[in-house]
């Protein structure tokens, strides 16, 4: 099958990269037609735009007025891989600024199968049953997404007008339902963008550096990380390669050698131990770290199922970095493929994980871990499965050199906790806020809990602000109360008290009216995202970049706004609306953008449920991680 491989400028395309060299429309054309804008007025000013043949039979066709640029890479299975850039003719206009654009790694969705009702996911067997929710359906009971999956490429350039509007999308080809799940948390200039298939067991590198178009750089393959599965986040070094945590455990159970010659136990794919990959800029494997010790864990806290002779609870979910202090940092979430497709009421609650690691990363392709830390029990008094700690999903570190302190956040615990320094081998974490003290802002009289499935959590660049985005719903919460929600802390005084905190979520009222030491987080402001399905605002991004009076954007640590979208993984039981949404932060403010509105419904935020694309008449998406980014000519 012919393909066409669209090289980039030299000093990028001359990178390690998987790709062939066969019929390449020269690099030189591609710079022409970008300084050209070669989308004006839907006139294509460059044929090779056009010129492209060869894709994937689930490509659908395209829509007219869409021009397409297909760019592959070889696998190291021997695939190619494609990714397939579908550009809207008439988005841009020669008087307009430099563009600033946000980026959504979006799965296809199959026809709606409805809404069964019953309790909610992980509903203890007394908790109320009036919540309607939609049940994780087996692969059996949900028709298979056959279209492809795909990367679009949204005008975020506020006051322009085409804001909001999808202006590409990059289908991935030939595999369909990677389930895609999240990218790096921030992107910063000359990086790559690293993408997870969660389900397929892929990682897809993308060069993003003449945005709006996008070349794919790279494939790591399920062959390539045999000691892991499920990945799930990625941080980029400075080097430009990254770190990605693999969740799930290795292809097949037995015995796995790492990099570095250390063996571990797993019971396969999806299962225990997880572990983490350093990744190169052409998405080959750099090493395979491990994540579990070597003795393994208290079999009485680390379920395995099945068993293993060493128990363990690396499952690394979020993964974070400090280069300057040489340390990464992993929370651990659950032993994943025991949560999908099966009704949660009954399952073992110790498959849940309340861990964090530490690793010392000084030597970049063989980090060592160096700590297992428990995070400790607080005071409310609910089912077991909903503790405080329960579900460590996120941690966040801090970024000032004289700050050593770091974050985690709880799924099914729904709480924020801290440590003051992570260069202690024996780290102490405390519980320095609750989800219910930000709910109970806009719902006063609500019920209370955990199970609100906490996700999304970031420090800004200044470390004056921690922000988190909650799923919603708790198990004790009728629908019709919108209880997903953004809110922001203002962590300066607890930052201040240096390695001496006295904030700690240790009484139950604190839980819904904040904590009572004057060093605790405080609340700034909430903002309440209704979603009345079993989903809800999982995952976000800062925008750090700002546009200065010479036209080019620039990197800034004040953040004016964060991006969210409503999807987690349908697989769970929570699926979501399939908005993405911007959320304006002035003046200590959150509010949702209202100007940032649907192309097609003119309602506020981007949405993901519609019949047609750029690519074609394929219908709902499914958007989960997300990252804002400007071309590297735009930003200095």
């Amino acid at each position: 099958m012919d393909q066409w491989r669209v090289p980039f400028p030299l000093a990028i395309s001359a990178m390690p990269h998987t790709g062939s060299s066969e019929d390449a429309v020269s690099g030189s054309t591609i710079r022409r037609m970008l300084r050209a804008r070669p989308f004006v007025g839907g006139v294509l000013v460059a044929m090779a735009v056009s010129m492209v043949v060869g894709l994937s039979s689930t490509e659908p066709a395209a829509q007219a007025g869409v021009s397409k640029v297909t760019t592959s890479v070889r696998g190291s299975d021997g695939t190619t891989y494609t990714a397939t850039n579908h550009l809207v003719n008439g988005w841009y206009r020669r008087d307009q600024p430099k563009q600033e654009w946000l980026l959504a790694w979006a799965g296809d969705a199959p026809p709606p199968s409805g809404d069964p009702g019953g309790p909610p996911p992980g509903c203890p067997p007394d908790c109320p049953t009036t919540a309607v929710h939609h049940q994780a359906l087996s692969p059996a009971d949900e028709p298979p997404a056959t279209d492809p999956d795909f990367l679009a490429v949204i005008d975020a350039t506020k006051g322009s007008p085409t804001y909001g509007k999808v202006v590409n999308t990059v289908t991935l080809g030939p595999t369909t339902a990677n389930e895609p799940h999240h990218m790096q948390y921030v992107w910063h200039k000359g990086q790559r963008v690293y993408a997870g298939g969660l389900l397929s067991d892929t990682t897809y590198v993308f060069d993003v550096a003449h945005l709006p178009m996008v070349r794919l750089a790279g494939v790591t393959t399920p062959t390539d990380t045999p000691c892991g599965s499920v990945p799930d986040a990625y941080t980029v070094l400075r080097d430009g390669t990254a770190y990605g945590s693999y969740m799930g455990g290795p292809d097949l159970p037995g015995s796995c050698t790492y990099t570095n010659g250390q063996v571990r136990e797993g019971n396969g794919y999806g299962g225990s131990p997880g572990e983490v990959v350093r990744i190169g800029t052409d998405g080959r494997p750099i090493a395979e770290i491990p994540a579990a010790t070597p003795q393994g864990e208290d079999p009485d806290v680390c379920h395995n199922a099945p068993s293993l002779q060493h128990a363990t609870c690396a499952n690394p979910h979020g993964i974070q970095v400090r280069e300057d202090l040489n340390l990464m940092l992993t929370s651990d979430l659950f032993e994943a493929r025991n949560f999908l497709d099966v009704d949660p009421i009954g399952l073992d609650g110790l498959l849940g994980r309340t861990t964090i690691r530490t690793y010392d990363m000084r030597n970049r392709s063989n980090p060592r871990l160096v700590s297992v830390a428990a995070l400790p029990v607080g005071p409310r008094e609910d089912f077991p499965e909903f503790k405080e700690n329960q579900l460590v999903m996120e941690n966040s570190v801090t970024n000032l050199p004289w700050h050593r302190g770091a974050f985690a956040a709880t799924m099914a615990g729904g709480a924020v906790y801290y440590t003051p320094d992570i260069t202690d081998r024996t780290p102490q974490w405390r519980e320095v806020f609750d989800d219910e003290t930000a709910f109970r802002q806009f719902h006063p009289d609500g019920p209370w809990g955990g199970g609100d499935t906490g996700s999304w959590l970031q420090v800004s660049p200044d470390d004056r602000y921690l922000f988190h985005a909650v799923v919603g719903h708790n198990p004790y919460d009728p629908r019709n109360i919108p209880s997903g929600m953004v809110y922001v802390l203002d962590i300066q005084q607890l930052l201040a008290s240096g390695n001496q905190p006295q904030c700690t979520i240790d009484l139950v009222e604190e839980g819904y009216s904040g904590g009572h030491e004057p060093d605790c987080p405080a609340l700034v402001d909430v903002v309440p995202i209704a979603d009345d399905t079993s989903g809800g605002p999982h995952w976000g991004a800062m925008d750090i970049f700002n546009r200065g009076r010479d036209g080019y954007y620039h990197e800034t640590s004040k953040v004016r706004r964060v991006a969210v979208a409503n999807y987690l993984v349908e697989r769970l039981g929570m699926d979501g609306d399939h908005r993405l949404c911007v959320i304006d932060f002035v003046d200590r403010d959150l509010s949702i953008d209202e100007s940032f509105r649907d192309e097609n419904t003119g309602a506020p935020c981007v949405e993901f449920n519609r019949p047609v694309w750029p690519h074609g008449e394929t219908g709902d998406a499914r958007p989960h991680g997300v990252l804002f980014a400007v071309a590297d000519g735009d930003l200095r």
